[in-house]
């Protein structure tokens, strides 16, 4: 059995869907980031960089619970465990995690801040917005290069690096892309949205999605002030 601790986000999804897809048993404890649960003793002493999603396997090395942060390492484990969706054979294996790198070191941190600076920032500076506007815009492109040469972005088969880049491609709007400009890619997506372990996984938690306007609690919980306390 699997604790998992988090929140309805592109990382959180992430997990949500390598468990479906991957069949393990798991328990969802939600982690309100909004309200500031991150920040909780208890769960800093599981992530303790205060970020969702982290989990504990009840079953881990040498049958002993195996505490876990940081959603590309956890994606890597999972793979390990189950032997599911991590290629053996080393070549293909390290284009997975190559693609599964590319997310973690580009497409997470370029198109959140083109999210925040389009959508979340209190004072929207152009050049913020067209810095990481068009750095996303460019690394969609290389996503589409690559799904132009290949069905999935390790080759032939769908591998962790697809569920690691699948979720930040869900909300277009807010990023300032079009679908249409990039036609691999909207096809590997689609395929991928219309896999009944990814329409599971996004469910997960679907009761705790954001709504509403933002409040002061929520922006320095996330961006200000509670969220830059050493710790």
């Amino acid at each position: 059995m699997i604790d998992l601790y988090n929140w309805p986000t592109p990382n959180g999804h992430k997990i949500h869907i390598a468990l479906e897809e991957m069949g393990l048993d798991y328990t969802v404890h939600p982690v309100n980031i909004g309200k500031g649960e991150q920040f909780e003793p208890d769960f800093l002493a599981i992530s303790p960089n205060n970020k969702i999603p982290a989990m504990v396997d009840q079953d881990g090395p040498g049958g002993k619970p195996y505490a876990m942060f940081e959603s590309g390492a956890m994606l890597l484990y999972l793979g390990e465990k189950t032997g599911k969706f991590l290629p053996r054979e080393t070549a293909a294996r390290y284009r997975t995690v190559q693609w599964l790198m590319f997310q973690m070191g580009h497409v997470g941190p370029m198109l959140g801040q083109a999210h925040h600076f389009r959508e979340y920032a209190v004072e929207k500076i152009p050049y913020a917005i067209d810095r990481y506007t068009n750095e996303s815009a460019r690394l969609l492109g290389v996503i589409d290069k690559r799904l132009g040469a290949a069905a999935y972005l390790a080759g032939d088969d769908y591998t962790v690096a697809d569920m690691a880049v699948f979720p930040w491609l869900r909300n277009p709007e807010r990023e300032g892309w079009d679908p249409a400009d990039y036609p691999n890619m909207s096809r590997w997506f689609k395929s991928i949205v219309e896999r009944p372990a990814v329409r599971r996984g996004l469910d997960v938690m679907k009761e705790f999605q954001r709504r509403g306007p933002i409040d002061d609690t929520w922006r320095r919980n996330m961006f200000g002030e509670t969220q830059h306390v050493r710790r």
